[in-house]
C-alpha cells in the first residue's frame, strides 16, 4: 500500500522543481524519514508544529513492529517496499487484462498521484490527478506521475510555487486487477473501476479510483452512470443499462500527506545534513 514516504517524495519532486533544485531519491526519502520518526521518539526536534507526526506514530510504529516481526521469521531482510482523474496512456478506453499483482516485481505498481487544495476552512477540492495503469517502479513513477498531475491536467493551470503550502497530495498504489462478472459484480468503497464500452460505433473509457464512490455517498448504479457519463456518453439516464459495459476492477489503498508536514521534515532534513 502507499505510504507516507511515497507522499513527501511527491512533494519533494514536485518542490525541486518549482525551486530548480536536485530532488531526493525516493530511498533518500524513505532512510530520512525513517530517522525523523525515530527522532520524534525520542523526544527530538522535529519541528513538527501541527503536531502530525505525534498522530502518525502509533502507527508507524506498529507497522515497523510488524515489518520487524515479518523479516525475524522468514529469516531474510528486504528493503521496505509497498505493496482521484485522468490517465497518461492514451488508451484509456482499451480491454485491461485480468492482472495478477503478485507476478509483477514488489517495487512496480501501477499508480495514480492527485493534488488537491484544501482552503483556509480545510475544506478540500480537486487540483490536478493523473496516473497509469501500466506498473511504474517508483522511484521513477511517483516523481513523474507527481510532476504531471500537478503540471499538466487539463483541466486546470500549472500548480505553481506560491501554492504549495496549501497542498495535500494523495497516493494511490493499484493492486488486484479482475474483469468483473457484470457491471455491478463490485463493492463500494472496496474496488475502483475501469469502464469500457462501445455506443454508436464509437469506443467509451473511465476509471474512478476505489475512495470515490464511497466519498461521493454514490450507489452502484449512480457510479456507473457517472462514470459513462465522463467517458463521454450521453445517452438516457434510465438507458444506461441497454449499453454492454466490460468492468475490470482493482483495489488500492491511498496515503495522504500536507505541505505542512513535508516542510517540517523537510527543514529537519536539512538541518541535519548541515551539520
Amino acid at each position: 500500500m502507499a505510504t507516507i514516504e511515497h507522499c513527501l517524495y511527491c512533494f519533494e519532486a514536485l518542490a525541486s522543481n518549482l525551486e530548480n533544485r536536485k530532488s531526493l531519491t525516493l530511498a533518500e526519502v524513505q532512510q530520512s524519514w525513517a530517522q525523523y520518526v525515530k527522532s520524534a521518539e525520542a523526544g527530538g526536534d522535529t519541528g513538527d508544529k501541527t503536531g502530525k507526526l505525534a498522530k502518525r506514530l502509533p502507527a508507524l510504529q506498529r507497522l515497523a513492529t510488524a515489518s520487524s516481526s515479518s523479516s525475524s521469521s522468514s529469516g531474510t531482510s528486504s528493503p521496505s517496499t509497498s505493496s482521484t482523474f485522468s490517465l497518461s496512456s492514451p488508451a484509456s478506453g482499451a480491454d485491461t487484462p485480468n492482472t495478477s499483482m503478485s507476478s509483477l516485481p514488489a517495487e512496480e505498481h501501477p499508480l495514480f498521484v492527485t493534488w488537491n487544495t484544501i482552503s483556509p476552512r480545510h475544506e478540500t477540492s480537486l487540483r490536478g490527478c493523473i496516473g497509469t495503469f501500466e506498473p511504474q517502479e517508483l522511484d521513477e513513477g511517483l516523481s513523474s506521475y507527481a510532476l504531471t498531475s500537478a503540471m499538466h491536467d487539463m483541466r486546470f493551470s500549472p500548480v505553481t510555487a506560491r501554492e504549495l503550502p496549501t497542498l495535500e497530495v494523495a497516493v494511490t498504489l493499484l493492486t488486484d486487477f479482475e474483469d468483473a462478472a457484470d457491471a455491478e459484480d463490485w463493492e463500494v468503497g472496496t474496488h475502483g473501476l475501469r469502464l469500457s464500452f462501445h455506443y454508436h460505433g464509437k469506443r467509451y473509457g473511465s476509471t474512478y479510483l476505489p475512495d470515490v464512490a464511497s466519498e461521493q455517498g454514490w450507489t452502484k448504479e449512480e457510479t456507473l452512470v457517472s462514470l459513462m457519463r465522463k467517458a463521454g456518453w450521453m445517452g438516457k439516464r434510465d438507458r444506461w443499462r441497454d449499453v454492454e459495459l466490460k468492468v475490470v476492477r482493482y483495489q488500492g489503498k491511498k496515503e495522504t500527506a500536507e505541505y505542512a508536514e513535508y516542510k517540517a521534515w523537510r527543514d529537519w532534513e536539512e538541518k541535519r545534513t548541515a551539520k
